[in-house]
């Protein structure tokens, strides 16, 4: 397939101006100039021949383009010269798309063999969402160096930014790979929790408190009592996708990263058993799953974590937090993704939380704030610098002091910088399962 282009130009590159400054400067070149510019001219037109014709070059269709919010893409066009004339030895191309995508404006050069040629033009979406590659321009010199020729190609390419499965996917089979799930191995599950299991002879060195008196006199002998990991527990993943979480931090909108490791702790609540669903509110509840079960349900959560949109309302903690506890019929563990940017808002979320731990266990993860950390300890060298520092240090001071009121009311805190949001929120996941809380 060859795609539409529009008309291109011919653009001279050296030799005329040469040629007026020449005529102007010099006596005799008011009777050389008009020759020298006929020279230059026959000369470019020359080039231009010699360099190929437009109409001969053609790109072809490229493969599907699959880009993944925050994660490096990669964009390949192949070029092809029709036989029959000559091809140039290297071409210069520049892509244009949607911001979303993170398009690196520098052009891009390949060099001509057999003529072919591919240009790759490397990319990082910064948003999920519906995108476009719409324009190539490719160009390359005539044999003397005097011209450019142009062509563009209006491409129109269809390419919409999805969320990051295969770094989900990726960073599970490290995890996984270190340390097994309970359950999801046999030597693993027995012996762990406190789920009765089986009956089992005592042997020296086992502990005295798992013995069955009853059991041991009925048999005479001592029995005692195994242990199993615990299973089908409830993790509900509430996601904040308000206006503050929509901001980017290193890069990627923070509910991109919420998503990210809400997926993977998913992804582990299932290998082990458990129940996990999706909450995602603003101003409102936006979706709810429920609690699902079994490994096949992570396709139906990769779906439902797609339709989490950006927002621009301000979150209502209140509203989301009553309705997440009316649908939770039984003990759960929440896992509340989310960040607060002013006191009042703290106050709120801190109100609203209360009221989920007397009767269910709160998981709290928060980004770090690495922009405010750098601000107050930069070196201050101007009075703004100065002013800077002072008001990061206020917020930060802001932030701890909200964290640790969360400690003292019994929730959990995971603050963990953006980038290891993920492997943090599975440890804690693993560490309340190891102390039995859940």
């Amino acid at each position: 397939m060859i795609y539409p282009t529009r008309r291109a130009v011919t653009v001279m590159a050296a030799g005329l101006p040469v040629a007026l400054l020449v005529g102007v400067m010099t006596p005799a070149g008011w009777l050389a100039g008009p020759i020298w510019i006929a020279g230059v001219l026959a000369l470019a037109a020359l080039d231009a021949l010699a360099a190929g014709s437009r109409t001969r070059l053609g790109v072809e269709t490229p493969e599907s383009i699959r880009p993944a919010v925050g994660r490096l893409g990669l964009v390949g066009l192949k070029l092809r010269f029709a036989s029959g004339g000559r091809a140039p030895q290297a071409v210069e191309g520049s892509l244009s798309g949607e911001a979303r995508l993170g398009l690196d404006d520098a052009p891009r050069q390949a060099g001509v063999a057999a003529s072919e040629a591919r240009l790759t033009f490397p990319f990082t979406p910064t948003r999920r969402g519906a995108a476009t590659v719409d324009d190539l321009w490719v160009r390359w010199r005539g044999p003397l160096g005097l011209v450019w020729k142009q062509k563009v190609f209006n491409l129109g390419l269809e390419t919409p930014v999805l969320t990051d499965l295969q770094g989900v996917r990726d960073e599970a089979v490290r995890l996984f790979a270190r340390d097994a799930l309970f359950g999801a191995k046999t030597q693993l599950e027995i012996g762990e929790g406190s789920e009765f299991q089986a009956l089992r002879d005592y042997q020296p060195g086992m502990d005295r408190r798992a013995i069955d008196w009853k059991q041991s006199a009925r048999h005479a002998a001592l029995l005692a009592k195994e242990f199993r990991t615990e299973r089908n527990h409830n993790v509900i993943l509430a996601l904040d996708c308000g206006r503050a979480t929509c901001e980017p931090v290193g890069g990627m909108p923070r509910i991109d990263r919420f998503i990210h490791a809400g997926l993977l702790l998913a992804y582990a609540c299932l290998r082990s058993g458990d129940r996990t669903g999706f909450f995602a509110f603003d101003s409102q509840p936006r979706l709810s799953t429920g609690a699902v079960s079994g490994v096949n349900a992570f396709r139906t959560l990769q779906t439902v974590a797609g339709r989490i949109d950006y927002s621009s309302h301000e979150t209502n903690y209140t509203l989301a937090m009553a309705t997440l506890s009316g649908q939770l019929q039984r003990r759960s563990l929440i896992v509340v993704f989310t960040d607060f940017t002013d006191s009042t808002a703290a106050e709120l979320m801190i109100e609203s939380l209360g009221r989920l731990l007397r009767r269910h266990l709160v998981l709290f993860v928060v980004l770090r704030d690495e922009e405010l950390e750098g601000l107050a300890a930069t070196e201050p060298e101007t009075p703004e610098d100065v002013s800077r520092a002072v008001v990061a240090g206020a917020l930060l001071r802001e932030r701890e002091a909200v964290v640790a009121r969360l400690r003292r009311m019994g929730a959990h805190i995971v603050d963990a910088p953006a980038a290891q949001i993920g492997p943090a929120v599975v440890n804690a996941y693993l560490d309340l399962k190891r102390r039995d809380l859940l």
